[in-house]
C-alpha cells in the first residue's frame, strides 16, 4: 500500500490480520444473525458491518478506538480508517 492518499493508520499496516473464523464473535453469543464480517486490524476480532443489526465491528471502534479494519468476506480485499473515513484496497 503505497499511497500519498492512505493516511497515517493505513499505512501503519505491514501485515494484515486475517480473520480467524467467518463468525461475528458477538452475535454467536446472542444467536444473532449478521450479514457481512469485518476484521480489527489492532487485535483480530472479527465482528459484524454496519449492513447487520447489531452494527458490532463499529461499537468495537468507539468502545476501543481501534482505528482500521479489513472486510473479511472472501474475495474482498479493502481496509477502512475509522478516524480519517479513508478506504483503500490492498
Amino acid at each position: 500500500m503505497e499511497n500519498e492518499q492512505l493516511c497515517e493508520h493505513l499505512r501503519q499496516i505491514k501485515t494484515i490480520i486475517q480473520p480467524k473464523e467467518l463468525v461475528c464473535e458477538e452475535c454467536i453469543k446472542t444467536g444473532d444473525d449478521w450479514v457481512h464480517l469485518r476484521t480489527c486490524q489492532t487485535c483480530g476480532v472479527t465482528l459484524c458491518c454496519d449492513d447487520s443489526p447489531n452494527t458490532h465491528i463499529t461499537k468495537h471502534y468507539h468502545a476501543t478506538d481501534h482505528p482500521v479494519i479489513i472486510s473479511a468476506q472472501p474475495g474482498e480485499q479493502w481496509l477502512w480508517c475509522y478516524k480519517d473515513e479513508i478506504f483503500a484496497e490492498y
